[in-house]
């Protein structure tokens, strides 16, 4: 499994952001091959973040693409910038 952290350091709203996203980026991803789950989180102050699980980095990659294009278009009245980003092999999972 790969990973993909996206950090947003200077944002005017937090919930509205989480709440296009559920609706945008998040139908994106779900359709992408490879997909396994997004989550968006607010860490206070303005300061949010997303996290994306795909099968490889390959289909992470492609749709990292699709997804920043998305940020750019549907996002640019929120954020200043553009997000970190982390990325990775998932070395160890614990699940329920």
């Amino acid at each position: 499994m790969y990973v993909v952290i996206r950090k947003f350091a200077h944002m005017r709203s937090v919930p509205e952001a989480a709440r296009r996203a559920e609706s945008g980026i998040g139908q994106l991803m779900r359709q992408a091959p490879g997909f396994h789950g997004y989550y968006v989180f607010d860490a206070g102050n303005g300061v949010a973040g997303s996290i994306t699980l795909f099968e490889s980095r390959e289909t992470a990659v492609a749709a990292n693409d699709k997804a920043l294009a998305w940020i750019r278009a549907s996002l640019a009245d929120l954020i200043q910038g553009e997000p970190e980003i982390t990325s990775g092999e998932v070395l160890v999972a614990v699940e329920p």
